[in-house]
């Protein structure tokens, strides 16, 4: 039997009667049916979302943005809407949460309260996102809980998009707020730099000047150290000479008493050598009367001899006193000479001191001088740093006003003016030790200033003890003098009472030898008118000598009172110069202190000045870097107009955007599908038929015909009525549903191919299994409904179905359509058809090696009536 035949008797059989007609017309409309009806409803679902109902909640209060009132949900809740995506229905929070529950809402869109107030943090100190809830509820629809995640997400991307364009054209317009800023501060940091250069030049002469400083107060110092070791050897010498003048006043004190006492005695002395002299004188007359008459003398020698025996013993004293008196004077002649003497040296000492006090003062005021003058440096460097505290404060303020006024953050303005800091320190470090050097000048000139005083008490002490000592001298030179007439009175008072003495021995011894005889009368009687005379005569000459002793007393009294007065007024100026000396030593080491702390302090501000200088021209550096970077910065910033800057904020709120080219495009979400579709159905259609269609003819195995022959008609029967369901599912496809198919010839060719491969297929299964063939079919079917990849990306499979997906012909019957109908990679689909073309001639081959076994091996069974057919 030919093949053919076989093939007319197996679809005459079919057609027999009305109910196989029918039975053929349905299974051959399964793919149809499967195909074109799940295709027809999944040809663009997306079309009817505007008929999902969602349920739209707008909780939303608004806030204040930018000193404006907003609701941004209220303005996303009207986009929705107008956006009409889907069919959004506005409720409340209690109907979306029932409505979701119960199915009137495919899901919910809930906008909060604090919406519009959390999108606005963004600008704030506490920013925190904004949220919007959806409610899904997978028992409605889990694909519809899909789609609405999606589409949230897609609400979330606009919202993002619409407050991101706001926030970059807040950005774009701050950034050209800050680049005009960052023009002032360029410009100010440009004077900044030319101040720090005027400073950094004015800081390296003032270290110049305090090094100088430094030196003329180091030289200072050690005057001012020699002075007062000079002072105080002055004050040494002052306090000698007041402990020596104190003494000489005490000894003029005495010798004036002394010369008081000498003065007196001496006028008691004057008054009883005149009474001896008219005494004398009266002898005198009397014994010139005694040589006129014996009588009388007789009558008188016995008074006679009594009264010389008195004048004897008178005229002893008298001689005893007047050599007391003499040696009395003499010792007051050397005492004066010593005083004298003295008073000289002493006057030569104070001239030397009233010398040395005025050179003491003239220095003095030399160092007063110098002292101004250090004052008046002090005071302009005081001036200097005054000017560049004041200048650095002021550039600080100006950089954080113009840093801040260009938008920068506290912080980094913090960070930028942090730069001068260490200008701030050097400045105040210099500062610090200018006030050091400002107290050692102070406590310098306080120094001065006593050493000037002291100098002068030094110089007017030293002036009055010129003056006491020039008295001194004078009244001892009068003293002297009065001493030295004194002592030659005295003489001549003790010469004239030793004549006295011896003229009174010879008279008593006259008068005895008178009374003897008065023939010796006449002789004793001349004898005694001589001695009388003498007498008188030396008693005269003791009356002179004792006036000129009164006066020379007087005299020595006068100078010892002028002498005492002199010692007084020099002891009160060695005093005063002791106590000015003293003075001036304490302010000579007032004056050394001050110059080594002045020194100390001309150091410091030295080093001080040093690191001013070296700071300002870090600052010079810092600022020039400062300016350069402002101005880098200026020209960084691009200046853009309004216009610029509104395309710049759309760019930068959606910097991206999807360009889609597609190699190739199914077009919709049912043509995406068709390939996997046409091909599940064609594998149906092809089990379908197998239901009525049997696998090889009995009675052609009985016949013994060829298993070839037998084969190959059990393979066409179904596999022409394959082409027939396949060729009606491509004209519902491009007909009814209107898919685009690239290549119609090639894709009607793969799904024919496709029908082949999947009849050769069961027919193995059905001629090796019997009616269990049909049941792995089944099976089968399945396997490659799961791993053709007709959905989701076979990548995305479990191992094992991942490796069934290269095995199972279905994924290439699949992926053969999609290339041919979307107009992909022939060579693809070429290889897809060859791979169906090993399945066919492999399952045709396993077929008849099963036909060959049938007729080969019969067993009753298979004489037995198939269940099925």
């Amino acid at each position: 039997m030919k093949i053919f035949a076989m093939i007319r008797a197996e679809l005459a059989r079919l057609t027999a009667t009305t109910m196989s007609r029918v039975a053929l017309v349905a299974l051959m409309l399964v793919p149809v049916l499967y195909g074109g009806l799940y295709l027809w409803a999944n040809q663009d679902p997306y079309a009817g979302l505007d008929r999902v109902p969602v349920a739209l909640v707008v909780a939303d209060t608004g806030a204040d943005y930018d000193g404006k009132a907003t609701n941004y949900g209220k303005d996303v809740a009207d986009q929705l809407i107008d956006d009409g995506t889907f069919d959004w229905h506005t409720v409340t929070a209690a109907t979306a949460k029932s409505g979701v529950a119960d199915a009137t809402y495919d899901f919910s869109v809930t906008i909060p309260a604090d919406f519009s107030s959390s999108i606005a943090s963004s600008s704030t100190d506490t920013p925190h996102q904004a949220t919007i809830t959806l409610t899904t509820n997978d028992t409605n629809s889990y694909l519809a809980s899909t789609i609405g995640s999606q589409a949230a997400q897609s609400i979330r991307d606009a919202i993002v998009a619409r407050v991101n364009e706001q926030a970059a054209d807040q950005l774009l317009i701050g950034l050209s707020d800050i680049r005009s800023s960052l023009v002032d501060a360029a410009d100010g940091a440009t004077q900044l730099t030319d101040g720090a250069t005027t400073a950094a030049d004015g800081s390296t002469s003032l270290a110049d000047g305090a090094g100088q400083l430094a030196d003329g107060t180091g030289q200072l110092a050690t005057g001012a150290g020699s002075l007062a070791d000079g002072t105080g050897q002055v004050a040494d010498g002052a306090s000698q000479v007041a402990d020596g003048s104190g003494q000489v006043a005490a000894g003029a004190a005495a010798l004036f008493s002394g010369t008081g006492s000498l003065a007196s005695g001496a006028g008691v002395l004057a008054t009883g050598t005149g009474t001896l002299a008219t005494g004398a004188e009266q002898v005198a007359d009397g014994t010139s009367q005694v040589a006129d008459g014996a009588a009388t003398l007789r009558d008188g020698t016995a008074a006679l001899s009594d009264g010389a025996a008195t004048l004897a013993a008178g005229a002893e004293q008298v001689s005893q006193g007047a050599t007391a008196l003499a040696d009395g004077t003499t010792a007051l002649a050397e005492g004066t000479d010593a005083v004298s003497t003295g008073a000289a040296s002493l006057s030569d000492g104070t001239a030397t001191l009233s010398a040395g006090a005025a050179q003491m003062a003239a220095a003095a005021q030399q160092v007063a001088d110098g002292n101004a003058g250090l004052a008046t440096a002090a005071t302009g460097a005081g001036a200097v740093l005054s000017g560049a505290s004041a200048a650095l404060d002021s550039a600080r303020s100006d950089l954080a006003d113009q840093l801040g006024a260009a938008g920068l953050t506290d912080d980094q303005i913090t960070a930028a003016v942090a730069a001068l800091d260490p200008l701030d320190t050097a400045v105040q470090d210099a500062t610090d030790a200018f006030t050091v050097a400002s107290s050692g000048i102070g406590v310098l000139a306080d120094g001065s200033a006593a050493l000037a005083t002291g100098a002068a008490g030094v110089a007017d002490g030293a002036s009055s003890a010129a003056t006491g000592a020039s008295a001194l001298a004078t009244g001892a030179a009068s003293a002297s003098s009065g001493a030295a007439s004194a002592s030659t009175g005295a003489t001549a008072l003790a010469e004239g009472a030793g004549q006295t003495a011896a003229g009174a021995t010879t008279l008593a011894d006259s008068l005895a030898t008178a009374a003897t005889g008065t023939e010796t009368l006449a002789a004793g009687a001349s004898s005694a008118a001589t001695g009388a005379s003498a007498v008188a005569d030396g008693a005269t000459q003791t009356a002179t000598g004792a006036s000129a002793l009164a006066a020379g007393a007087s005299d020595a009294n006068a100078g010892a009172g002028t002498l005492a007065d002199g010692a007084s007024q020099t002891a009160a100026g060695a005093n005063t110069l002791s106590t000015g000396a003293a003075s001036a030593a304490a302010g000579a080491a007032t004056l050394r202190d001050g110059a080594d702390s002045a020194k100390s302090g001309a150091d410091t501000l030295a080093t001080g000045a040093s690191s001013l200088s070296d700071g300002l021209l870090g600052l010079k550096t810092g600022a020039g870097t400062l300016r350069d970077g402002l101005t880098d910065g200026v020209n960084s910033i691009p200046n853009t107009d309004a216009q610029t800057r509104d395309l710049q904020g759309s760019t930068i709120a959606d910097p991206v955007d999807l360009q889609k080219a597609a190699v190739t495009s199914a077009g919709t979400y049912g043509a995406g599908l068709a390939p996997f579709f046409a091909s599940l159905a064609g594998w149906i259609g092809i089990y379908a038929l197998f239901l009525i269609v049997k696998p090889v003819s009995r009675r052609a195995i009985t016949a013994l015909h060829s298993p070839l022959k037998i084969t190959l008609a059990g393979w066409l029967t179904p596999g022409i009525l394959g082409l027939l369901q396949m060729a009606a599912l491509f004209a519902i496809l491009t007909g009814v549903l209107h898919f685009e198919v690239h290549n119609p010839v090639g894709t009607y060719a793969m799904m024919g191919l496709a029908a082949m491969t999947f009849a050769a297929i069961i027919l193995a299964l059905n001629v090796w299994l019997g009616s269990v063939g049909q049941f792995v079919g089944l099976v089968l079917m399945v396997l490659q409904l799961v791993t053709a990849g007709g959905t989701f990306p076979w990548q995305t499979l479990p191992a094992p179905l991942a490796f069934l997906h290269h095995v199972m012909p279905m994924s290439y019957a699949v992926d053969g359509i999609r290339q041919l109908m979307y107009g992909g990679n022939p060579a693809t689909a070429l290889n897809d058809a060859g791979v169906l073309l090993l399945w066919l001639v492999g399952a045709l081959a396993f077929a008849a090696v099963g036909v060959v076994r049938m007729t080969h091996f019969r067993t009753l069974r298979d004489l037995k009536p198939s269940l099925i057919g």
